[in-house]
Formats: structure tokens, sequence, C-alpha cells
């Protein structure tokens, strides 16, 4: 697929989204949220597609929407023409469409991720953070609130205190604070963050595809569900994930002493 601030490659059961518009640190215009949801529609119907890395190109991963593209124009004659679809759609409703998507997706944070860019990475279910890396809930400086679905992730990855705090600060926090803080995953050398982050996409990819996506489901249903409704849940996957291919062949390969061959079945 071929976009004019985006690249979407796919190899190996991985897709790659590199963010491409370096010379604005890869803010985010009202052409690349549209692009971005033809992307994840894409990857929605591509059942080769079994990891999903998002990166960016250059110094940033993405320092959030494009101010004068973007918030600017709300201060002038210009318009915004929006479709009846997405005047119906919450603000950032793309959030919930990334949340949506049932495979894994790895943030490789190679720069600053900032107001939306700091929800992209968010949003994200691993997030591997260069050493270069910095982050900030930058929009209390343009008076305005997280979005993107922010006000949700935020607290309950790092806590709802620190949350606040960075929040209404708008403070900026290196990696090494990120990942003291839970935000990251892990923290690596720039010229490591790519290779380490396709080798985890390469061998999520190689595994039981119908348990892992019910593990994602299993542990965000787990954040708000009460212990009896997630024990329901868990006896639904579980049921169906002793009904695939994969499961009798992890427990041919254990029995076995070598390693699993998983088709994604």
């Amino acid at each position: 697929m071929q976009f004019e601030k985006m690249i979407f490659e796919k190899e190996k059961g991985v897709g790659s989204l590199t963010l491409n518009n370096p010379q604005k640190l890869n803010a985010m215009t009202t052409e690349m949220w549209r692009d971005l949801r033809l992307v994840l529609d894409a990857i929605h119907n591509d059942e080769e597609i079994k990891v999903l890395v998002i990166t960016g190109d250059g110094p940033a991963f993405c320092s959030g929407s494009d101010v004068s593209g973007r918030l600017a124009s709300r201060f002038s004659k210009q318009k915004i023409e929006k479709t009846h679809k997405e005047l119906l759609e919450p603000v950032g409703y793309v959030a919930y469409l990334i949340r949506s998507l049932e495979i894994p997706i790895i943030a490789a944070i190679n720069g600053t991720a900032a107001g939306a860019g700091l929800s992209l990475a968010l949003l994200c279910d691993i997030r591997i953070a260069s050493e270069q890396a910095k982050f900030s809930a930058v929009w209390v400086r343009v008076g305005l609130i997280g979005d993107l679905g922010a006000t949700y992730l935020l607290p309950r990855i790092v806590g709802p205190s620190k949350a606040l705090e960075l929040f209404i600060t708008g403070n900026m926090i290196d990696a090494n604070e990120a990942e003291r803080i839970g935000l990251v995953t892990k923290v690596v050398a720039p010229n490591e963050l790519m290779p380490t982050s396709k080798q985890i996409a390469i061998e999520l990819a190689k595994g039981p595809l119908v348990a892992i996506k019910l593990m994602k489901r299993a542990v965000y249903k787990g954040i708000n569900n009460d212990l009896l409704t997630q024990l329901d849940f868990e006896s639904y996957a579980q049921n169906v994930c002793r009904n695939t291919k994969d499961h009798r062949e992890g427990v041919k390969a254990f029995i076995e002493k070598r390693e699993p061959q998983f088709k994604g079945t």
C-alpha cells in the first residue's frame, strides 16, 4: 500500500507501519489519520498479518497532531470536510479501531512521542523504546486535555497519580524514566530498536495465533471485569484453544521435547 506520508509493508507475517513525515517530526495530518484507517482496515482483512510494528522515520516517533494543519484551521476560515460517518464518530475514534485489532501491536519508539503520538504508543500492546525516546502528555500546554484514548490508557498503565502528574504538567520524560514507571517494556540502544522489535514480532508471528488473540482479549477485558466475569471468559477462551490444531501440536511437541511448529489454526 502506497501513501504520501506513511510506509506500510509486510513480511513473514509481520506488518510494518512507518510514519513518514519527518520534516514535521511525524506530526499526524488529517490525511495521515485517514490513511491510518485504511491501513487498519487492510490489516483487519489480511489473515497473513499476525503482528503489527509501528515506528517513525527520522528523529521522532510521532510529535502529535499537525498543529499548523489541524488545530490552526479551527481559528481560520479553512474547513476540513468530513464524511457523515466521521461527523457521527467520537473524537479520536481511530483509537478504538487500533485497539480493536486482535493481533499484537508493537511500538518501536525511536524518538519523541508527544500528544497524540503518546496516545499512539499507549494503544500498542508492547512498547520498545530507543534510548533517544522522549514522552510528553503535551496537551495542557495548548489548553487541551489528553485524547485519542490517553485519559483511559495512561492511568491504567502507570497509575492514576503518575498519569495525572504527566497530564497536568505536560513535562517531558526520557526513556529510562518511562521504563521505570512502566510506560515502556524495554529500552535499547538506537541501533538495536528495529532489530529487537522485529525479532519479537517474528517470534510472535510464529506462535499459536488463536491463543495469542484470545490472550490479548482476555487481558484487556480483565482490566474492567470482576473476577467471576473474567473466569467465565477464560473458560470460553480455553475451550476454544483446546479445539485448535496448535494446541494439539503444542502438547505433542512438549511430549517429544522439540520446538512446536504452530500454524495459527
